[in-house]
């Protein structure tokens, strides 16, 4: 027995220096200026953001003109005979004539039945649908960021208080050694302190396990080192004044959900539109400038240079009066598709109303047992305090105080976990109500 609280003696004073080198505390707003900077899915979001932005630029739209520029030359070589008007006949061997051309073309679609306008409306709602995807991103990352945090608070507390409760044990072990020597007692009373030293012992090495574990996990949603050693703020405070109609109605107008499906809808309607554009004509606009350029040296030409230049503009009107009936289904599927966008907000309607309510009913929930459990630490406190004085006074038995040490240790910890239950329920409720990103953590 006593080798194995030596072993374990040995393994806390190893692993001592590592739980107290945290000393620099990680705060809250330290955090979340790192996970919004270095967290990897935030940058995908924010990329794909950039490309939607591209998207929606005045060069993807189709409102400005194509330019292209053509040019050309060649040399033909040819044995020519060929009689004159008098009789006479001629001929040219490797008669070698030389063209030559160069033109700058201009398209401009002045109508196209209004497709490209609401193509480009689409472009400008998936940009703006876009950042609200990198906000949920954004607000999902933080409300895992705190889910590790506190999580990390919750066990540095938790082993804090472990460790109290080793010392406490130790001490009752020394003096009943001191009792036992004195014959004050038998060696039972020894045995059983050592057994509960060894018992703390191994929950408070479990319990820094689950932290260094837990800061690993915490330094990977910052992308940061995954070795970095931190403390974390265990302080706690609730965001005031919090009511259940200003959360629905917060809900309704802020959830991003909500405002991300607004988008598909409106994005719905431009397509209906889009496909009733085929039914409209394409008006062009072509303008060109060429130049022509051609060398002959034979004598039966007629001109041995010719050289040109022009402008040429053509407005032209393209109607497809039949195509098939494609313009008919395109219209009726996107009818459809926009029909589909609709239930869809539905549901997420109603999916956002069960959860505000959910949420909320959980946060008053939290707060409730919180309380509860601070009324019943402070009643285990006062227990064991007495309990404490009667058993120096040798009043109680060693069973008796190990039972009050642990009622102790077990309202602790469970007050520190109701804490951070209420705090992320708390996080969860304005996340549904499209507040998170504009409280204080």
């Amino acid at each position: 027995m006593k080798s194995i609280f030596y072993t374990l003696f040995l393994i806390l004073l190893f692993f001592a220096p590592l739980a107290h080198a945290q000393d620099q505390v990680l705060s809250k707003e330290e955090a979340i200026e790192m996970v919004l900077e270095g967290n990897l899915d935030i940058q995908v979001a924010r990329n794909t953001k950039v490309i939607d932005d591209n998207n929606a630029d005045i060069l993807n739209s189709g409102y400005l003109p194509s330019v292209t520029g053509n040019a050309s030359g060649s040399i033909d070589k040819q044995n020519s005979e060929g009689v004159l008007a008098n009789g006479d006949t001629r001929t040219a061997e490797g008669a070698e004539t030389r063209r030559y051309s160069a033109s700058v073309n201009v398209n401009y679609t002045l109508f196209d039945g209004l497709g490209r306008y609401y193509n480009y409306k689409n472009f400008k709602e998936r940009s703006q649908q876009s950042g609200l995807e990198v906000r949920q991103t954004i607000e999902n990352t933080i409300l895992q960021l705190f889910t590790v945090y506190y999580e990390a608070a919750r066990l540095t507390e938790n082993t804090a208080t472990l460790e109290q409760a080793l010392e406490i044990s130790k001490d009752r072990f020394k003096r009943a050694q001191y009792q036992f020597e004195f014959g004050q007692n038998t060696g039972l009373d020894v045995l059983n302190a050592e057994v509960d030293i060894n018992t703390d012992s191994i929950n408070l090495l479990n319990s820094r396990q689950e932290l260094r574990n837990t800061m690993r996990d915490l330094n990977l949603i910052l992308n940061r080192d995954l070795s970095a050693q931190f403390a974390t703020d265990t302080t706690v405070t609730f965001v005031p004044g919090l009511q259940m109609e200003n959360m629905y109605n917060e809900a309704q107008l802020n959830n991003v959900r909500l405002q991300i499906v607004e988008k598909d809808i409106n994005m719905g309607l431009n397509d209906i539109r889009v496909a009733k554009s085929g039914y409209l004509p394409t008006i062009g606009l072509t303008g060109t400038y060429g130049w022509n350029e051609s060398n002959n040296n034979s004598p039966l030409a007629f001109a041995l240079q010719n050289t040109s230049t022009g402008v040429t503009g053509t407005v032209n009107l393209t109607w497809n009066l039949f195509d098939g009936g494609t313009t008919i289904t395109g219209i009726k599927n996107a009818k459809i598709a926009y029909k589909n966008q609709e239930i869809a907000k539905k549901q997420i309607q109603l999916e956002v109303e069960r959860d505000i309510r959910n949420a909320w009913d959980s946060y008053t929930n939290a707060l409730y047992v919180l309380e509860v459990q601070e009324k019943n630490l402070q009643t285990n406190q006062n227990n064991f305090k007495r309990t404490d004085e009667r058993y120096k006074l040798g009043q109680v038995t060693s069973i008796e105080f190990r039972q009050a040490q642990l009622n102790l240790l077990n309202a602790e910890l469970a007050k520190s976990q109701a804490k951070y239950n209420a705090k992320l329920a708390e996080l969860q409720m304005l996340q549904v109500s499209g507040q998170l990103l504009n409280v204080e953590f």
